[in-house]
């Protein structure tokens, strides 16, 4: 299948200004991103400084009220499954695929909201540190975000080769990752509007040392 960089230029420009539109997001929350895809830069490649197209996925359960991390080898951080766009794939299919291949958890599905809106339920800029070793500077990732839903009984097999474990926990576990992801899935009602109660962890993960990586 062939890929059009300028045309997904387009395309993620698109999804910008509508997803703008839907949660009325100011002007310079994406200024970065939007001077990139003004600029002509092959926003779908990792090797594009200083920002490149990058997806992750929100995994809840049918209730919305756990959400599902894993604990990111690099960053040393619990948070959504994620990673690198890769052409010529879509987005919602990149966000679904990383979930998958970062949890083992078969049967995970899109939320239907997104089918019928067309749009993610956030777009977030944030900075990632300098990575030596891959020749890779610091950077922006343009995080594309989708919920993602798991049925009951799943079973967890993260790969360890990619993050430490996966672990369920309370859908307040967002405020401090991704606040404004958690507010837009609560005003819509893809999420439980109170913090969840009695809910215990169903985790497996591999050891590391406290406050770091092995």
């Amino acid at each position: 299948m062939s890929f059009d960089p300028s045309a997904f230029r387009a395309h993620v420009g698109a999804i910008l200004d509508a997803h703008a539109r839907a949660f009325d997001v100011p002007d310079d929350r994406h200024a970065l991103l939007r001077s990139q895809i003004a600029a002509g830069d092959d926003i779908h490649s990792r090797r594009t400084f200083p920002g490149h197209v990058t997806t992750s996925a929100f995994i809840l359960d049918a209730e919305g009220r756990r959400i599902l991390l894993i604990h990111h080898r690099s960053l040393a951080r619990w948070l959504q499954p994620g990673g690198h766009y890769e052409p010529p794939g879509d987005l919602a299919g990149s966000a679904l695929r990383e979930a998958v291949e970062e949890t083992g958890v078969q049967g995970l599905a899109i939320d239907p909201w997104h089918g019928v809106s067309g749009l993610p339920v956030d777009i977030d800029s944030h900075r990632i540190p300098a990575r030596p070793a891959r020749d890779e500077p610091e950077h922006w990732h343009h995080d594309i975000r989708y919920v993602v839903r798991a049925g009951a009984g799943i079973e967890l097999r993260p790969d360890l080769r990619e993050v430490h474990g996966a672990e369920w926990r309370e859908l307040s576990a967002l405020e401090g990752i991704a606040p404004q992801a958690l507010r837009n899935m609560r005003k819509l009602g893809l999420a439980a509007p109170n913090k969840p109660k009695g809910h215990a962890y169903i985790s497996f993960q591999r050891p590391f040392a406290e406050g770091g990586l092995p």
